[in-house]
């Protein structure tokens, strides 16, 4: 075999890996349709007014966030629910000054009579996960809802919520959509946005409306105490949690209820560095809890097409690889092309094209479904394709740490409490202030895929030009980003190293 047909093999196979989970966006859209009546179901509005409300414990697991722990606290002491039936549990494994604003924060409510607990843990054993369990030991609600310090619940969210749990015996949890506090802030946000949208408008809804296997989402959602027990309780052998425990609740029989028009608004990361970190996670999670939960799945009588979208649902990370292997093989490819001795090889991978379209519609249903101006908002799409493209490097390391069981600490998502323009994340603490590998990696293939671009336009493979220059825009926003922030920050430290030696 010629090296020529080594690198059009190798592409062909990332391609069809990518079609593979590409295409899965026709899936989601035909049950989306199929369901779409299912979309307004609701519970009788009468029963939203409960005669007797049940005691919910309110978690909020947190470490190190100065900047919004105290908008958090005052949010849920607003909520519009029963005093004498409300715990709050601040599950605090902070090392910096926001164990102190708590302290000082929460006196004045508990002076007005609000059932506040403040634990503060001196190690992170377990992460999140092992807030959570510690915080179990002494809840005192039938119910638990979990909100990250990111996050502000509408003040009516346990009276939407809590009624779902007295019509269903079986029902283990009631999940918001999230929705976005700075999603107009910059470019990075409104991107992000839309990667969100797709999650929680459409892949979260339809798989429940369709009766598949969902998850929560780590925030903004209420457990039944019950159900988290008889699951098992949550474990942190993974970087998802979330996930894990959902799937081990599903699997005992607990029926989960996702709420498409109730949302819980949330402040989308500023930076790239906590964007990174954030993403890195979530990846790496998915992949530790697929191959901790998936051979559990094969082994169970659930029906084949349960088993199916419970793969795509737990696997769809492994794409980030092939999309780094198409990206590094574009150029060769391209040179091969003009060779003209494989015209049919490449006829035939026009056919991949429709893993493209299959995304497209999948984000642009996000959009329509919940937003008037959605014309507005899809034509971000290019942006964050090239932006998913970019994330690549960062993520392909994150899906093989996990494959090879390489353990590592949660790294939570710093937030700055920045809500419009004239807030900035510059001169924060939290702010990433070292440049990683995966930005030198990321800066090469900026450069690298520039070199497809003009190679593409100077021998006028048109059809190659537009991918080219989205893993182009994509690496390069990537890591001169990344880059520009740690220029930034250290400067700004350096600065302030200098004001304090004077």
């Amino acid at each position: 075999m010629t090296i020529e047909s080594l690198i059009l093999s190798a592409y062909i196979i990332s391609l069809t890996i990518l079609f593979f989970f590409g295409s899965h966006g026709f899936n989601m859209i035909y049950y989306y349709f199929k369901t779409f009546n299912k979309r307004t179901e609701d519970i009788d509005e009468k029963d939203f007014f409960m005669e007797e409300y049940p005691v919910v414990t309110v978690q909020i697991p947190l470490y190190n966030e100065q900047y919004v722990i105290t908008r958090l606290i005052d949010s849920v002491i607003r909520l519009d629910y029963p005093k004498d039936k409300l715990e709050i549990q601040i599950l605090d494994d902070s090392t910096d000054e926001t164990t102190q604003i708590i302290d000082s924060h929460i006196k004045k409510y508990r002076d007005q009579g609000f059932d506040i607990a403040h634990i503060h843990r001196t190690n992170r054993e377990g992460f999140k996960a092992g807030a959570l369990k510690i915080g179990l030991e002494t809840a005192k609600g039938e119910f638990v809802a979990v909100f990250d310090a990111d996050f502000i619940p509408r003040k009516k969210f346990l009276k939407r919520t809590i009624p779902y749990f007295s019509k269903d015996k079986k029902l283990g949890l009631v999940q918001t959509r999230w929705e976005h506090l700075n999603r107009e802030y910059s470019l990075m946000t409104k991107t992000q946005a839309i990667a969100l949208d797709g999650h929680f408008v459409i892949e979260q809804a339809v798989r429940n409306r369709a009766g598949f296997f969902i998850n929560f989402n780590g925030t903004g959602g209420v457990w039944r105490k019950e159900c988290i027990f008889d699951a098992g309780n949550w474990e942190a052998d993974t970087l998802t949690e979330d996930l894990d425990l959902s799937y081990r609740a599903q699997m005992k029989g607990w029926r989960f209820r996702y709420l498409v028009n109730f949302t819980s608004p949330a402040e989308l990361p500023s930076d790239i560095g906590a964007l990174k970190s954030q993403q890195f996670r979530w990846t790496k999670g998915a992949i530790e809890t697929a191959k901790k939960i998936y051979p559990k799945v094969l082994r169970s009588d659930m029906s084949f097409k349960l088993k199916f979208q419970s793969f795509i649902h737990l696997y769809c990370n492994l794409a980030y690889p092939f999309i780094l292997i198409a990206a590094i093989l574009n150029l060769p490819v391209m040179l091969i092309k003009l060779t003209g001795e494989y015209d049919g090889v490449f006829k035939f991978m026009s056919v991949f094209i429709f893993a493209f379209i299959s995304s497209f519609l999948f984000y642009l249903y996000s959009q329509k479904d919940v937003y008037p101006d959605w014309q507005k908002r899809i034509i971000y799409f290019p942006v964050f394709l090239a932006g998913s493209m970019g994330f690549s490097v960062n993520n392909t390391k994150a899906v093989f740490e996990g494959l090879l069981d390489k353990k590592s600490e949660f790294v939570r998502t710093p937030k700055y409490q920045i809500m419009d323009k004239k807030d900035s994340w510059k001169g924060k603490n939290y702010v990433n202030k070292k440049l990683s590998f995966t930005t030198y990696i990321e800066a090469f293939l900026a450069v690298y895929c520039f070199a497809g671009v003009v190679i593409a336009i100077a021998t006028a493979q048109v059809a190659a030009i537009p991918f080219q220059l989205m893993f182009c825009g994509g690496f390069t926003t990537v890591s001169v980003l990344s880059i520009r922030q740690v220029v930034i920050s250290n400067r700004i430290n350096s600065e302030k190293f200098a004001l304090n030696a004077d």
